[in-house]
């Protein structure tokens, strides 16, 4: 199995762990400045965001709004509608993200991030980000992943 074939296999396992705990899809969370917070990609998880990106035709296109709300640091992969136009390889960091909004089954809290199945899944990720890509510095902000002109065209 290629690497990118192997991390989406560990983001299935991630979304089976957390199967029930869904978002109501505002994408509140894609709006960096808003929420205070950022995913932090590693090198596997930018490859699949670029091979995402370029299966689709390209990043979406910025809208007047999209430019309107740039104080706010909306996410770039946000399309017109307001949605994920990569959803599907996301990063952990935005499967795990866990606002106020999300919600699972009644008095049940979202699964331990450290420890249990979502700590093994993220030391996977991790493991095989380092396997892809020895000599890349780590995970770093998505925001200045894809503020790099061609960031989509590289990768694997």
């Amino acid at each position: 199995m290629d690497a990118l074939a192997e991390l989406r296999a560990i983001y299935k396992e991630v979304d089976a762990v957390l199967d029930g705990f869904t978002c109501d899809a505002s994408s509140d969370c894609c709006h960096f400045a808003r929420t205070g917070r950022e995913p932090y990609p590693s090198a596997i998880e930018i490859a699949e965001l670029a091979r995402a990106v370029r299966a689709r035709g390209g990043a979406p296109k910025k809208s007047k709004r999209a430019l309107a709300m740039a104080d706010e640091r909306r996410c770039v992969l946000l399309g017109e509608d307001g949605k994920c136009s990569v959803y599907a390889s996301r990063p952990f960091g935005c499967r795990t993200f866990f606002c106020e909004r999300g919600h699972g089954p009644v008095g049940e809290a979202p699964p331990p991030l450290k420890g249990g199945d979502l700590g093994r899944l993220g030391r996977a990720i991790a493991d095989l980000s380092a396997r892809f890509d020895p000599h890349d510095p780590g995970p770093r902000p998505l925001s200045k992943v894809t503020a790099r002109p061609g960031w989509e065209s590289r990768g694997r």
